[in-house]
């Protein structure tokens, strides 16, 4: 089976990294779909959150990182996809996240989303809250992969 993971990944955190490792576990194929919102300012490039969320994962044959835009039934359908899966921080998201589910049910009524709760120790992680963070000189360390810290932290810092 083939799940799709979308998100704006502007930057991929380790609450992001969570759900991806665990996502994994249960399908054959990942996509992590990088979302190109017209409406978001993104602090990096569709470019550069991909390549972020390659450095995180590593080189694994059964995750696949791409970017999209349009809407996401439409590209999981593309893809050959059977469902997407979407991680929950609280409540506040699954409200959010199920009308989504049901606008994607009524645009692909073959398509299914899954939620999967984020472990208790990313629960208050965004990446909003990164970037304010890293923007004014604090301590990103361990909200983030390891392997790409030194790289939100220079291209948020060097504005």
């Amino acid at each position: 089976m083939i799940l799709v993971y979308p998100g704006s990944f502007d930057p991929i955190t380790n609450g992001h990294l969570d759900i991806i490792t665990r996502a994994a576990c249960i399908c054959d194929k990942l996509i992590v779909a990088v979302g190109n919102n017209e409406n978001k300012k993104p602090a990096f490039t569709v470019e550069e959150r991909i390549d972020l969320i390659k450095a995180s994962v590593g080189n694994r044959e059964d995750i696949k990182v791409t970017g999209f835009t349009g809407l996401l039934a439409d590209f999981a359908k593309r893809e050959g996809a059977r469902a997407v899966i979407k991680g929950l921080r609280a409540m506040s998201d699954f409200e959010y996240e199920f009308q989504m589910a049901l606008l994607n049910k009524t645009l692909e009524p073959d398509l299914e989303t899954l939620f999967m709760m984020t472990s208790v120790h990313y629960s208050y992680l965004s990446s909003s809250a990164v970037k304010e963070i890293a923007r004014n000189g604090g301590n990103i360390d361990g909200l983030v992969p390891e392997c790409i810290k030194d790289r939100i932290v220079e291209k948020l810092t060097c504005r």
